[in-house]
């Protein structure tokens, strides 16, 4: 079946035209404009299902995000949101989105599946231990990825994180991959998008947020109090995406990986 096909019959609704949209590693991304005048956003590929879930959950918190219309095997269909320019306004609201988002709480670190960016496994096994989680799931898995020396040196951090990260801060629900090129910025309003939600420490997101260019004050304004050792653990956090990005865009990164790593105290 095509996806047109597939639209079509999920909605009760010919499509007039498919107009595609900018995606990522995960899927492909297109608008759906229907002949009764409405637009959705259309998402193919192997993991939009857990996508959808985890949108659902964030919807759950109350937290801003694409309403879920759909969802079968390799399809979503997800609310179309107006993109507009950002304002200090919408800076703001994306920071109490975030601050929403962190309000709901899990019983344990991690999430029930595991997900991917692209060709780069999430692992996402559940654990009662924040620091063992981070390192085992999180930095560990990119060890046979990096030269020796700076596998070394992550091995070295991972030893250490049980005096460098709280053994059980807030398990928060994260959106697990939070950089300015995922908040939907619409009027006043700002929608979280394109999720690899988990839970763990708040300021995972933080860090994710801070780790290409210091985002806007308003943000900060809008997410409120930081949670304390905010500096102290951001390196750490934000090693994983930086090597996330060694794996899927190669060497040019490993000198932000180093960097990261002496910023860490290794």
């Amino acid at each position: 079946m095509s996806r047109t096909a597939q639209i079509e019959g999920a909605l009760g609704q010919r499509v007039a035209r498919l107009v595609p949209l900018h995606g990522g590693d995960l899927s492909d991304v297109a608008r759906a404009d229907l002949e009764d005048g409405r637009e959705v956003v259309v998402k193919t590929g192997p993991m939009v299902e857990m996508e959808a879930r985890m949108l659902q959950a964030m919807r759950a918190a109350n937290a801003p995000v694409p309403e879920v219309l759909h969802t079968e095997p390799g399809l979503i269909l997800l609310q179309h949101l107006t993109e507009t320019p950002p304002s200090p306004e919408s800076y703001r609201a994306l920071g109490a989105a975030l601050a929403q988002l962190h309000g709901t709480e899990g019983n344990s670190y991690g999430w029930p599946e595991p997900y991917a960016f692209g060709p780069v496994e999430i692992r996402n096994t559940q654990d009662g231990h924040w620091p063992t989680f981070w390192a085992e799931h999180r930095l560990q898995p990119f060890l046979d990825v990096v030269p020796k020396e700076t596998a070394e040196r992550l091995e070295t951090l991972c030893i250490r994180l049980p005096d460098l990260l709280p053994a059980q801060p807030r398990p928060a629900l994260l959106h697990g991959d939070i950089w300015m090129g995922n908040a939907l910025f619409s009027g006043a309003a700002a929608y979280l998008i394109d999720p690899s939600c988990y839970h763990g420490d708040p300021v995972v997101d933080l860090a994710m947020l801070n780790l290409f260019g210091q985002p806007p004050t308003e943000v900060m304004e809008g997410y409120g109090s930081l949670a304390a050792g905010l500096e102290a653990r951001q390196p750490i956090y934000q090693l994983w995406p930086a090597l996330v990005h060694l794996r899927l865009f190669g060497a040019g990164y490993h000198g932000l990986v180093t960097r990261l790593l002496g910023r860490a105290g290794v």
